[in-house]
């Protein structure tokens, strides 16, 4: 035990840790919060917390759990981005994939959440980005709060992809379904992050015929906007979408997160071992990979990069690539 009053020593980086997996275990100990720590316990289980699997999955809806608000939805910075206890569709996206990950996305406590999703949605059925209710608590300033914000595919596609991938049915999802097919078969000109959140409204829309032919247009959309970065050693020559942070670039990897997803028919063979060649060299010294959004709060970037690691780490387990 250092004396009282002594600096502490430094955390050092143990010795015989060659695996990206390891590597990120000693991370995400050293940084994540308890939630991000029950998840890679979850989905890289390890003989020093060796449990069964539906014990882990206990472990992390446990966690989840203390970032649920009274209305139904989740709050408390789930979402590092927005701060403050009160619920958000954004929190509660995050908390859908997280039940969705463990293989606990239905029951009872989806129930709820559909009964918040039905309290916020937008006069078309759709989720905001934003609900006012963030006003007056710590936000990302770019995630504008308005007092009458709109529908947007942003913060509707991926809920309602995940709830019909789980074949969960309530009467919010029939106007929600509908808002997404009209804003993902409108998009002209579009974004990453929107992309993205087409992509996992499609991943999961029942019609299948309907998603992949919405999806081949919008992969067409994708490589004439030049919205995924096919060369990661020639950066300079993919645009970064305005607002974005100077360097946050999207890669296939980013668009298609498994090889099933509808996405991964836009990328060549050799486009997606390049870009999941880029991916492991991004884990850095300290075993974790880094946040590529703009970072406005020391806070928010501690707490981002846990999430941004198991994530890196569930896309090459998909992908095949060794981790372990």
């Amino acid at each position: 035990m250092a004396e009282t009053g002594a600096s502490p020593a430094p955390v050092p980086f143990p010795d015989t840790v060659p695996s990206p997996v390891a590597r990120a275990e000693h991370f995400v100990w050293l940084t994540a919060r308890v939630l991000e720590q029950r998840r890679f316990a979850y989905h890289f289980p390890t003989k020093a917390v060796g449990t069964g699997r539906e014990q882990a999955a206990d472990a992390v809806e446990t966690a989840l759990t203390a970032y649920a608000t009274a209305d139904g939805g989740y709050g408390y910075a789930l979402e590092p981005d927005l701060r403050g206890p009160v619920s958000q569709p954004l929190h509660t996206g995050h908390a859908l994939r997280v039940l969705d990950s463990i293989r606990r996305c239905g029951g009872q406590r989806v129930e709820r959440v559909c009964r918040y999703l039905t309290s916020v949605s937008t006069p078309e059925g759709a989720l905001p980005a934003i609900h006012p209710s963030q006003r007056g608590y710590p936000s990302a300033p770019f995630v504008p709060v308005v007092d009458d914000p709109p529908g947007e595919l942003l913060a509707t596609g991926p809920v309602v992809g995940l709830l019909h991938r789980n074949e969960v049915w309530h009467a919010w999802l029939f106007r929600a379904t509908d808002f997404c097919w009209a804003a993902v078969e409108s998009l002209e000109k579009s974004h990453p992050y929107e992309v993205q959140a087409a992509v996992a409204f499609l991943d999961g829309a029942p019609d299948r015929s309907r998603a992949r032919a919405a999806a081949d247009r919008l992969g067409r959309l994708v490589r004439e906007q030049r919205l995924a970065a096919l060369d990661p050693d020639d950066l300079d020559a993919y645009p970064v979408a305005p607002g974005y942070a100077p360097g946050e670039h999207h890669f296939p990897h980013d668009f298609a997160k498994a090889p099933e997803s509808l996405a991964r028919a836009w990328f060549t063979d050799a486009e997606m071992e390049r870009s999941l060649d880029f991916l492991v060299r991004e884990q850095r010294e300290d075993g974790g990979w880094p946040v590529r959004w703009r970072q406005w709060a020391p806070g928010t970037a501690l707490e981002s990069r846990p999430i941004v690691t198991i994530e890196a780490l569930r896309t090459l387990r998909a992908y095949g690539r060794p981790i372990d």
